[in-house]
């Protein structure tokens, strides 16, 4: 009987790492396709803050990726993974910092034609990334961190949706960088949360593997 239930657990988990599997593979996909969606369009509309939600969604895709990698490893790799999903998005929050700083010297003003159609895509994109990810965002620390990075894109897709909303009211390209500025404080933020939650899991799995009770 005692065998038959650890039978029954080792299916459940297989089984719970599976739809893991699948799921980062259904965002990973969306992820790239955005990409390439946004960056093409920053391009076309010299927008920045399109072109800073097409890093963030690279960043991400690299986040799923990692995330996939590990699913089923151990908590501390899991951790380890954590701290470097934590780097990507400083990484992006640096390359939209770069980029804010070569538009106020380059300025132009964006086409919202453009920024509005890439960013209403983004968006549904999100919103169905997001949905995908919610059953697991109490999970361990590596399903946790990838929820996290797909919440910051549905910020970044209505963030950026609102930009162009307001560059074609204003006639003006201050919105634009407005709101680039704005995502770059809110990866700031993002890292630095998953950055100290991915330190505690990395410091306090080593104890719980050799307390006592393990």
């Amino acid at each position: 009987m005692a065998e038959c239930c650890g039978c029954g657990n080792v299916v459940d988990v297989a089984a719970m790492q599976s739809r893991q599997r699948r799921v980062l593979r259904i965002v990973l996909a969306i992820n790239l396709a955005t990409f390439a969606l946004m960056a093409a369009a920053a391009w076309h509309s010299h927008s920045s803050s399109l072109l800073s939600g097409s890093l963030d969604n690279l960043g991400d895709a690299l986040t799923y990726a990692l995330s996939l990698a590990v699913v089923g490893a151990s908590a501390q790799a899991k951790a380890r993974v954590a701290l470097l999903k934590g780097l990507l998005i400083l990484a992006a929050a640096v390359a939209v910092a770069g980029q804010i700083a070569w538009r106020l010297t380059h300025p132009a003003l964006p086409l919202f034609e453009s920024m509005g159609a890439a960013a209403a895509l983004n968006l549904a994109a999100n919103g169905a990334c997001l949905w995908l990810l919610t059953p697991y965002r109490s999970g361990d620390i590596n399903l946790a961190s990838a929820w996290e990075c797909s919440r910051n894109d549905l910020y970044e897709g209505a963030a950026v949706l609102l930009a162009a909303a307001a560059v074609w009211a204003f006639g003006a390209g201050w919105p634009d960088l407005l709101i680039a500025i704005a995502l770059l404080i809110l990866f700031l933020r993002s890292a630095a949360r998953v950055l100290r939650a991915a330190w505690r899991e990395v410091h306090s799995a080593p104890a719980a593997a050799t307390s006592p009770g393990a």
